[in-house]
C-alpha cells in the first residue's frame, strides 16, 4: 500500500509508455497516484488519465513558472474544474524565486487565487515553493486568516523552520526522492522528525529519481525506494510507513475515498 502524492504522468518521458509506467508502479505496491497539472493546456489530458485509471486522480492548477501566461485562470475557473469527481486538489501553485520565470507579483496573485479556489471547492492545495520561504509563509498565513484550507508542501526542500510553520498551519509535507541524495543532510534531518500524521511521499516523476535510480527518468514505482529510505532514516518499519503515508494521502485528498 503506497501512495505517490505527486507525479506528472502526462509529461514527456512517461506519457509515451504511460500504461507500462502504471503497471510497474502497481507491481511495487503503489495503489494511488496523484497526476498533477501545471498549465491549463494539460488539464484535459491529466484528467483523462484519472478518468481511465481507477488508482489515478488529478489536480488542476498553474505552476508559478506559468503564472505570466495564465492571467485568465482565476478562482472561479479553478473551482469549476474542481467539481469533477476525479479532481481531488488544486495546483500545483506557489512561488518560485529560484528561476523567476514569471513576475513575482503575478506569481503571488496566482497563488492567492489557487488558495481561494481550494478553500471554496473544499479540496487541498498543492504548494510549490523554492527560494521563497518568507513570502510563501506570509501568503499562506494571511489566507488562512481569511478562512481555513487544507494543503501540502510538495517536494519539500525548505528549512526546518518553514516545515514547522507549515505544520503549525495544519498542512502536510511531502518528501521526494531528493531525501535520498548524499548532499541532502538538512532535508534528512527535517524528514526524520516530521510527525507521522502529516507525512506524505512522492516522486515528482519524471523528475528527481531517488537513489538507486538517480539519473534515470523518474516514475511512480520509485516511490517505494523513497519509502524504504525514509523508513531507515526514521527507524520505522517500512510497511508501517507505507501504510500510514498512504492513509495520510487519502485523509488529505478526501475525494479519493468519496
Amino acid at each position: 500500500m503506497l501512495a505517490d502524492s505527486h507525479c506528472h504522468l502526462n509529461y514527456k518521458g512517461l506519457a509515451e509508455e504511460q500504461q507500462a509506467v502504471l503497471e510497474r508502479a502497481r507491481a511495487r505496491g503503489v495503489t494511488a497516484m496523484l497526476n498533477i497539472a501545471t498549465r491549463e493546456s494539460e488539464w484535459d489530458a491529466v484528467l483523462a488519465t484519472a478518468e481511465r485509471e481507477a488508482d489515478v486522480w488529478a489536480t488542476v492548477g498553474i505552476h508559478p513558472h506559468e503564472a505570466d501566461r495564465h492571467p485568465h485562470v482565476d478562482t472561479a475557473k479553478l473551482v469549476d474544474r474542481a467539481r469533477h469527481p476525479r479532481v481531488v486538489g488544486i495546483g500545483e501553485s506557489g512561488l518560485d524565486y529560484f528561476y523567476d520565470h514569471s513576475d513575482r507579483a503575478r506569481q503571488q496573485a496566482s497563488f492567492r487565487a489557487h488558495i481561494a479556489a481550494a478553500r471554496t471547492a473544499g479540496v487541498p492545495i498543492v504548494v510549490h515553493t523554492r527560494d521563497a520561504e518568507d513570502d510563501t509563509a506570509a501568503i499562506m498565513r494571511e489566507e488562512m486568516e481569511e478562512g481555513a484550507y487544507a494543503g501540502v508542501i510538495h517536494c519539500f526542500t525548505a528549512s526546518g523552520a518553514f516545515a514547522d510553520t507549515a505544520l503549525d498551519m495544519g498542512l502536510y509535507i511531502s518528501i521526494s526522492g531528493i531525501v535520498t541524495f548524499k548532499n541532502a543532510t538538512d532535508l534528512q534531518q527535517t524528514a526524520a522528525r516530521l510527525p507521522r500524521e502529516r507525512l506524505l511521499i512522492e516522486t515528482d516523476a519524471p523528475f528527481l529519481a531517488p537513489v538507486p535510480h538517480r539519473g534515470k527518468t523518474g516514475e511512480p514505482a520509485f516511490v517505494a525506494d523513497t519509502a524504504a529510505f525514509l523508513a531507515r532514516l526514521r527507524d520505522e518499519d517500512v510497511e508501517e510507513l507505507q501504510h500510514y503515508t498512504a492513509d495520510n494521502f487519502h485523509r488529505l485528498f478526501a475525494k479519493t475515498v468519496a
